[in-house]
């Protein structure tokens, strides 16, 4: 589930197995529209954060951040290469040898001197670029480079990347560095954001200011300009197999065609519910992949509609609930968004946005409603048919770390970061709610919730791994050993107790 738009860019493209490769968190998902079925390369130790294809359209490479272990070890970045058929890696490559993450990476479409590495008639180009072997022009190598983008293109052997510096904008060619630009006509933008080339080698910029720029193949002077072509940054620029260039707008989320001449063909405004275009890709026949930066993955046509192929949320996933009875789930997190998903064909069953950044969630034993915590204190109850919303209480200023229902139904238990346990009466099947007290005791915030299966006592952890036993009905705290050790637990949430030893 999901797809990493947000804050990634060119990691969706279609493979000749007809499996559209993307990747969320340290997974690199290879998913079959058609047939429902996914793959999933699990090589990485912690985020991917870019994706390239090989010419051969088989071999995939994927970079990651650093990271740590269980252990506390640290996770040094690295480079894994895969053959995309077997899922077998081929090659791992930088370790030891980058600092913070790989974010940028390009097979070439052959092979130069200056690359570094070279596999099976192809060179994979890593971003930690020396700029003293490249000549003169680029920026010093003790200054901040932001990359956004690299492109190679098959009738040259040199690649090519865009960067920032200071304002400045470098179109660099790795083998020639030549600084790419801009005439006194053509107002400098702030940001060149994605490159792409003409089938007659050609270079095509796109920038923050919603221009596209054609650089004449060999020069670094522009030969042709769309001034405007998109209202605010073009994040995505993809050459189609018929010439056609397809350019993607963040701030209009617009997808646009142009032909040879670069002249207006299609235009299509991509819903709001979706998100600005982050990357465009090409997929079978005249279908057009997009990725969004609020981690929808967009399938659809030039002429036509777009259509959520898969989608996740787009900010940090606390809250996971699962049904007591149908394949549902239910996930909440700090974008504000709340789904309950469909197990059985992985799609989202509704989806809401809360006023709160939410933490927690559990179901009710009827699964009629559903709890969600939220990080300001205010809980509120949802009905898992209509999702309309049923309750809304506050307890405390601070984050709500647990939801549990009792299993008899009657009760709830709310954990929060102030330390205290909420205790409330429930009836009328989760949709009356009335406040018993609060269990006090914990001297660190609460971590874990678990209900006895008589629905008489309740177990914690907290933050400082302590374990406390309590009668909830009264808000009262259990010390006896001897009442506390025979105790039947409905489930094992806990990560700290005498069943979870070892």
């Amino acid at each position: 589930y999901g797809y990493r738009g947000r804050d990634c860019r060119s990691n969706l493209y279609l493979l000749p197995t007809g499996e559209t490769v993307y990747f969320i968190a340290s997974v690199v998902v290879l998913f079959n529209v058609e047939e429902q079925l996914q793959r999933h390369y699990t090589g990485h130790n912690d985020d991917v954060k870019c994706l390239a294809v090989h010419p051969d359209r088989i071999t995939i490479a994927t970079g990651q951040v650093a990271g740590t272990s269980k252990d506390g070890k640290q996770l040094p970045p690295h480079v894994r290469v895969w053959d995309s058929v077997t899922l077998n890696t081929l090659h791992v490559i930088g370790m030891g040898f980058f600092d913070r993450a790989v974010t940028c990476i390009a097979f070439s479409k052959s092979v130069s001197k200056v690359n570094e590495y070279s596999f099976n008639k192809a060179t994979l180009h890593i971003n930690k670029m020396k700029w003293s072997k490249l000549g003169s022009s680029p920026p010093p190598p003790k200054k901040k480079i932001d990359l956004f983008s690299k492109q190679a293109h098959s009738m040259i052997a040199q690649t090519f990347v865009v960067t920032q510096l200071k304002r400045q904008q470098h179109v660099a060619e790795l083998c020639v560095a030549e600084e790419g630009l801009f005439v006194s006509k053509q107002e400098k933008p702030k940001f060149v954001l994605c490159v792409t080339f003409s089938e007659n080698g050609d270079t095509i910029t796109g920038d923050s200011s919603g221009n596209i720029l054609v650089w004449g193949k060999g020069t670094n002077r522009i030969s042709h300009a769309v001034q405007g072509a998109h209202e605010g940054g073009i994040f995505a620029l993809c050459m189609l197999r018929d010439g056609t260039l397809v350019s993607g707008g963040g701030k209009d989320r617009k997808l646009i065609s142009w032909n040879g001449n670069y002249q207006k063909l299609h235009k299509t405004e991509i819903p709001e519910q979706f998100g600005p275009i982050r990357t465009v890709a090409e997929g079978k026949g005249d279908v057009v992949l997009i990725g969004t930066t609020r981690n929808f993955v967009l399938q659809g046509t030039l002429s036509g509609d777009f259509f959520p192929i898969t989608q996740g949320h787009t900010d940090e996933l606390w809250g996971l609930a699962v049904h007591s009875s149908k394949p549902q789930f239910f996930t909440c997190g700090h974008d504000k968004h709340i789904t309950l998903w469909d197990a059985t064909t992985h799609r989202p069953i509704w989806n809401k946005i809360i006023e709160d950044p939410a933490q927690s969630s559990g179901f009710h034993p009827s699964a009629s409603v559903v709890a969600v915590g939220t990080l300001t204190g205010r809980w509120f109850v949802f009905d898992t048919e209509t999702k309309d919303l049923v309750t809304v209480h506050t307890d405390g200023n601070e984050q709500l770390s647990v939801m549990r229902y009792s299993p008899d139904g009657n009760f709830l238990a709310i954990g929060s970061h102030d330390n205290c346990i909420y205790i409330y009466g429930v009836s009328e099947n989760g949709r009356k709610y009335t406040r018993i007290g609060k269990c006090s005791g914990h001297s660190s915030f609460i971590t874990h919730l678990d209900w006895s299966v008589n629905s008489q006592y309740l177990v914690s952890n907290s933050g400082d791994y302590e374990i406390l036993y309590w009668i909830p009905s009264a808000c009262k705290q259990v010390v006896s050993v001897e009442t506390t050790r025979d105790i039947e637990w409905a489930t094992y949430t806990c990560t700290l107790g005498f069943h979870v030893f070892g």
